[in-house]
């Protein structure tokens, strides 16, 4: 028998939310198991996204009504009905009905008893990041660098379903990204080096101008995705190759163009990444910190006289992309890179919304002659 959407998508949030499966991968593995419906398909990926990102808020929803703590099993099925209530607009019959099913058969009175109180109780909200459904230490950290309006606007766009753009060969890739590529200044014969190219996106775009593109990363299965895009896109000036980004295997001044788009908390792409906001740390925002610096103190040898150094980060904080270092023989470009770009220091930041992309930040340096 076909399992049902809320039975998938209730097993998907289990893995993610007690097992720390990444729910990109859960979610395609369960689909290709499933014989669900296009329909049933989309209305699982729904779910298992949004209630993932707004596991805090919906919490908040039912805790209200729960005198002690549920078994993870029933925090899970919880959350699935509270977040169809609140935010998917399914009809609170349905949506109580149907999920109780999903909850071992000795709690299903309890489940129904709860998720009927939250269909038809008001909320007041006991701060804006249970409200936007985020982890304290993000949501101040986020007013604190770019105020209170522009932050609280950036995480509710964050909330939001992505968008989904198609370049000219077909290659899906968010505009934020598209306007990253675009500012490295590579024309028709010149060598660019892409640092870390996995999945191939910036790569491919940037060989689009003629350019010949060494697409590095440092795992061979990575690379191997940057292969697969280098045919899909027919970008055959893409040379991938299994590189360590902080110990390049290249001879100093090689290139005309080197692209840094470095690992980094992510927090510019917490609509695409919905589990991502349960796992970084402010921890794990240091040690990125330090290998990005790493990584522009081994690239920044790479680049000839006259070339460019172009850096960024999908998230939105200044200390993983302005207040990084540069050797002193580097100059800040300082003309607007094309795209929606905010001035930020040295660099460049665009805001989750302000175009509907993923949040940026780019700084780009010309190595003096």
């Amino acid at each position: 028998m076909t399992p049902s959407a809320r039975l998938v998508a209730f097993r998907c949030l289990q893995r993610i939310d007690h097992e720390g499966a990444y729910a990109n991968l859960v979610v395609n593995a369960e689909l290709q198991r499933s014989k669900l419906s296009e329909r049933d398909r989309k209305f699982v990926t729904e779910l298992v996204y949004g209630t993932t990102r707004m596991r805090r808020a919906c919490d908040a929803l039912v805790d209200r009504f729960v005198a002690t703590e549920p078994s993870p099993e029933v925090r899970t099925v919880l959350r699935l009905g509270a977040y169809q209530l609140h935010y998917a607009g399914v009809a609170p019959h349905a949506a109580v009905g149907e999920t109780v099913e999903l909850a071992p058969k000795r709690a299903r009175g309890f489940v129904n008893a709860v998720l009927r109180r939250v269909s038809s109780a008001d909320i007041a909200w006991p701060s804006e990041a249970v409200r936007l459904s985020y982890p304290d230490w993000i949501v101040e950290r986020l007013v604190t660098e770019l105020g209170h309006d522009d932050a609280m606007a950036s995480l509710a766009a964050m909330n939001e379903a992505p968008t989904v753009t198609e370049r000219e060969d077909g290659y899906i890739q968010d505009l934020g990204s598209q306007w990253v590529a675009a500012a490295v200044p590579a024309v028709e014969g010149e060598l660019v080096l892409d640092v870390c190219a996995a999945p191939g996106g910036k790569a491919t775009a940037i060989a689009a101008t003629g350019a010949v593109v060494v697409a590095a990363d440092l795992q061979p299965q990575r690379v191997g995705l940057i292969a697969a895009n280098v045919v899909n896109t027919r970008q055959r000036a893409v040379l991938p190759v299994v590189a360590d980004g902080t110990l390049p295997p290249f001879a100093a001044e090689s290139f005309h163009h080197v692209l840094i788009d470095a690992p980094c908390s992510g927090l510019g792409t917490l609509r695409r990444r919905a589990d991502a906001r349960w796992r970084i740390t402010p921890a794990d925002v240091t040690e990125l910190v330090a290998l990005q610096q790493h990584l522009i103190d081994a690239s920044a040898p790479l680049v000839r006289p006259g070339g460019t150094l172009v850096y960024s980060v999908c998230t939105l904080l200044a200390d993983e992309s302005v207040h990084h270092r540069v050797p002193d023989d580097f100059e800040v470009i300082v003309d607007r890179p094309a795209g929606e770009w905010r001035p930020l220091g040295v660099g460049w930041r665009v805001l989750p919304h302000d175009a509907g992309t993923d949040g940026m930040i780019v700084v780009r340096y010309r190595k003096r002659s």
